[in-house]
């Protein structure tokens, strides 16, 4: 009788030890896998080229710097070109409402235009306007009404 427990006790120790070397083996697996935003997504897009671009007060026209940063993502759209985005033109709260959304369109519209002229896809970018009603900054203040007058680009 003894020698069956010991024998049953046994198998369980086998059995417990086979269990743990498959568990270390799939965290070993786990371990491989890259780090980092998912190449060709929105966190990709963020991390390393930059999803927005921003506009003087009451202006569309692209700055020096909007452009750098819209070259890097028509690089980045040429590099995906399964990914589709949408442009949202965005202001600070000054102004009318219906100025804003206008003003809005036309800084998305700036955007999406360079981004075409680039060799991206007009059919694979849209646009829309925010105006005033999506502040990505908090506050009645200059630094605040510039983080405001931008144009973002995200993957659709």
């Amino acid at each position: 009788m003894r020698l069956k427990v010991v024998a049953a006790l046994g198998m369980v120790a086998l059995l417990s030890a086979c269990a743990n070397e498959k568990a270390n083996t799939g965290a070993s697996t786990a371990a491989v896998q890259p780090a980092g935003p998912v190449p060709g997504s929105e966190a990709d897009l963020v991390a390393n080229v930059g999803d927005r671009v921003f506009y003087e007060f009451n202006a569309s026209g692209l700055t020096d710097d909007a452009k750098a940063t819209l070259q890097k993502q028509a690089d980045w759209l040429a590099k995906y070109p399964q990914v589709n985005v949408e442009v949202a033109g965005n202001c600070d709260d000054r102004g009318t409402e219906e100025y804003n959304i206008a003003l809005g369109q036309r800084r998305a519209n700036a955007a999406r235009d360079f981004l075409v002229a680039k060799g991206t896809t007009s059919a694979r970018i849209s646009t829309i306007s925010y105006g005033k009603d999506r502040p990505t900054a908090v506050g009645d203040n200059e630094e605040a009404w510039a983080q405001n007058r931008n144009a973002i680009t995200a993957v659709k």
